[in-house]
């Protein structure tokens, strides 16, 4: 037994991977997988693209994972219309709105050399003159802009961002803008139609989309086996899961297999917390679980290693799941006085 221990430990030493696990981006949260909401929001940006809708409406909960669903939907626009440039628009908190600050950020957004520079008319004509520089450079007609928690963003907003839209058009150029945001989006959009704003709701929501988090145990299968399949560096044959277990990889360990184990363990956190309402698990928890059974191979993996349920319930109870959903549970509770 002691000479079967040793030659165990002596043919872990003989695996070579591609790069330094300190390299690696899940040990610094660099990567991308994919969800069914963001499969979900990728129909829905593909018609866009494909009709020439000029603006949609994507609106959920906090902590959902919006934000990372941007990245992700940026990263799928690259791979399948890789001449459309994308930018990542961040709306920020303010308590009063400027137009020589709205159209700073916007330059900040498209990387201008000299954002803050220059009067109001001034920024304007250089945020256009950007665009159309990048879509030129790109052989492209089509811009694409994702607009990060839009509903801070007040008429006056929107209607400079339709100048933008407009002053593009005159050129040559479509910009296609999504709104990201939370539910207010949907309160704003009922509110424009109510006050006769419809060119905004026109231009900007035409089509709206619930994100969710995950909901199933079908849900959690999809997101899993992104890291079965995901390879980094793309081609190599290293996937996620390889890359943490190769032993147990190898005899045919795939995170996939343990939807059910890590769904049941997110739902008895859930129902053992008395937390209120259908689980719906952000992918920021959802993610931190699966890392750490990925980071713990590096110490556990064995040709002979399987994930039971007892590993996805350890990681789900220290993920910060159910804090984080108790802690807004209360906050709610406190505005509902």
């Amino acid at each position: 037994m002691a000479k079967e221990k040793a030659k165990s430990a002596s043919d872990k030493k003989v695996i070579a991977r591609p790069i330094a696990t300190e390299r690696h981006p899940l040990n610094n949260r660099t990567y991308r997988v994919a969800t069914t909401a963001i499969e979900d929001c990728w129909l829905l940006v593909s018609r866009c693209l494909q009709y020439r809708i000029p603006g949609a409406l994507i609106y959920g909960e906090s902590r959902l994972g919006k934000t990372y669903a941007i990245e992700y939907l940026r990263i799928l626009i690259h791979r399948e219309r890789p001449e459309i440039p994308t930018f990542h628009v961040q709306s920020e908190h303010k308590a009063s709105r400027s137009e020589g600050a709205f159209f700073t950020r916007l330059l900040r957004s498209v990387r201008h050399p000299a954002p803050d520079s220059g009067r109001n008319s001034g920024k304007r004509r250089a945020l256009h003159d950007r665009l159309r520089d990048i879509a030129e450079a790109q052989g492209s007609s089509l811009i694409v802009f994702f607009c990060d928690e839009a509903q801070r963003y007040c008429l006056h907003e929107y209607e400079w961002l339709r100048d933008v839209h407009d002053e593009l058009a005159q050129c040559g150029v479509r910009l296609t803008t999504f709104l990201v945001g939370q539910e207010r989006l949907c309160d704003q959009r009922a509110r424009f139609q109510e006050s006769g704003d419809n060119h905004i709701v026109k231009r900007f929501m035409v089509e709206t989309l619930r994100f969710r988090g995950v909901r199933s145990a079908v849900d959690a299968a999809t997101c899993l086996k992104s890291y079965d399949e995901h390879e980094y560096p793309v081609g190599s044959g290293w996937t996620f899961t390889r890359y943490y277990y190769p032993y147990a990889f190898e005899s045919g360990l795939r995170l996939e297999m343990s939807a059910d184990f890590l769904w049941n363990a997110f739902s008895q956190a859930h129902q053992h917390a008395g937390l209120a309402g259908a689980v719906e698990i952000p992918m920021e928890y959802f993610s931190r679980a699966v890392e750490a059974v990925l980071l713990d191979g590096l110490l556990q993996d064995a040709i002979d290693f399987q994930l039971a349920e007892g590993h996805w319930t350890k990681v789900v109870q220290h993920c910060g799941y159910v804090a984080s959903e108790q802690a807004v549970e209360r906050n709610a509770r406190g505005l509902g006085r």
